[in-house]
C-alpha cells in the first residue's frame, strides 16, 4: 500500500513520558523510551521532555538504535504575545530540528488554549477566537512558514483539543486564511475523532495541505464521559480517552487507504498519550506496530 522510500513509520514518547503531565511517566528514561521504540519496529520519534538538547549526543543515542527525529511540537502564542516573542523562540526550535535533519515543525497555536488546565471543562469552556485573533494567527504562521523554508523544512499546523483550532469549521478557517505554500497540515486522527468531527472528510478535504500524520485512537466510552461529566483535557487524558491504532473505536483501514491512494510522503506518528502505570508502553507499541503491518502494508 505505502511505499518505504516515501512514508516512514515513528512513534512519539507520550506514551512514556508525558509533557503536559510529567508524572505520567517520571520514572521512565530517555534510554528506556527510544530502545523501546527500536524493540517493537519503529524508526521515528518525536522529541520528548527528557531526550538531550545537544544534538550530537541525541544523534548518537539515536543512531545505536536505527532511530531519526521526525519532527517536534512548539507552542505558538501568535494570537496572544508579540510576534517577536513567538519568532524568537521559534528560531532557536527550527534550528536544533534542522541539526537533527527533520523537515517539518509541528506548530500548535496555545493562545488561550485550556489543554494544560487540569480544572477546566474541556467542551464547555474551549476558546473561540475573534476575527482579529484569526488575522494575527495567519499572519504570524505565514511569518514562521518563511523561517521554516529558509532551512528547507514546513511547518504543520496541529489542530488540537481545547485550543482554538479544534473543529472541522476552525481547521477549514485556517486552511482558508493561510497561504498553501507555507502553511501545512498536520492531520491528527484522534484529536477530530475526539472533538466529534469526521476525520475522514477532514483527510479528504485538506489532502493537499497534510505534510505529516499522528496516528492516534479514541476509546469512545471515555469520550463520551468527558462530555457528560465535563471533564478536562488532561483529565480525559488520565482516563485513557487516547489509545494506540487497533485498540480504540478508529478503523485507519480507509484512512490508509485514502493517503495510501493520494500518494501521500511523510511520517505516520502513533501518538497515545496513556498513563503508562496503566498501560504498559512497550506493550502498546508492539500492539500498534503489527496493527499498522497489518493494515497499512508498512
Amino acid at each position: 500500500m505505502f511505499s518505504r522510500e516515501f512514508v516512514k513509520i515513528g512513534i512519539a514518547p507520550i506514551g512514556w513520558t508525558n509533557d503536559d503531565l510529567p508524572e505520567l511517566g517520571g520514572e521512565n528514561t530517555f534510554e528506556q523510551c527510544v530502545s523501546e521504540m527500536a524493540l517493537a519496529g519503529f524508526t521515528g520519534t518525536e522529541v520528548g521532555n527528557k531526550y538531550p538538547k545537544d544534538p550530537e549526543v541525541l544523534k548518537k543515542a539515536l543512531n545505536l538504535r536505527g532511530m531519526e527525529i521526525a519532527s517536534a511540537w512548539f507552542s505558538a502564542f501568535l494570537t496572544t504575545k508579540p510576534l517577536e516573542e513567538t519568532v524568537e523562540a521559534f528560531i532557536q526550535h527550527r534550528d536544533f530540528l534542522y541539526e537533527m535533519g527533520a523537515k517539518v515543525i509541528v506548530v500548535s497555536e496555545q493562545g488561550r488554549s485550556i489543554q494544560g488546565q487540569i480544572e477546566t471543562p474541556l467542551f464547555k469552556n474551549k476558546p473561540v477566537f475573534t476575527q482579529m485573533e484569526w488575522e494575527k494567527l495567519a499572519d504570524g504562521l505565514h511569518e514562521l512558514g518563511r523561517l521554516a523554508q529558509e532551512k528547507d523544512m514546513n511547518i504543520v499546523f496541529h489542530h488540537h483539543m481545547g485550543t482554538g483550532v479544534q473543529t472541522t469549521e476552525e481547521i477549514d478557517k485556517l486552511m482558508e486564511l493561510t497561504d498553501p505554500g507555507l502553511v501545512f497540515l498536520l492531520y491528527d486522527t484522534g484529536h477530530l475523532v475526539f472533538s466529534g468531527e469526521s476525520h475522514l472528510q477532514v483527510l479528504e478535504r485538506h489532502i493537499l495541505r497534510i505534510k505529516h500524520v499522528h496516528l492516534k485512537d479514541v476509546r469512545a466510552e471515555v469520550a463520551q464521559k468527558v462530555r457528560d461529566e465535563k471533564l478536562s483535557f488532561l483529565t480525559a487524558v488520565t482516563e485513557g480517552v487516547f489509545t494506540v491504532p487497533g485498540d480504540g473505536s478508529i478503523d485507519f483501514r480507509p484512512v490508509f487507504q485514502f493517503l495510501s491512494e493520494q500518494s501521500y510522503k511523510g511520517w505516520m506518528l502513533v501518538e497515545a498519550e496513556q498513563d503508562p502505570a496503566k498501560a504498559n508502553p512497550l506493550e502498546y507499541a508492539l500492539k500498534a506496530r503489527k496493527y499498522i503491518r497489518k493494515t497499512a502494508g508498512i
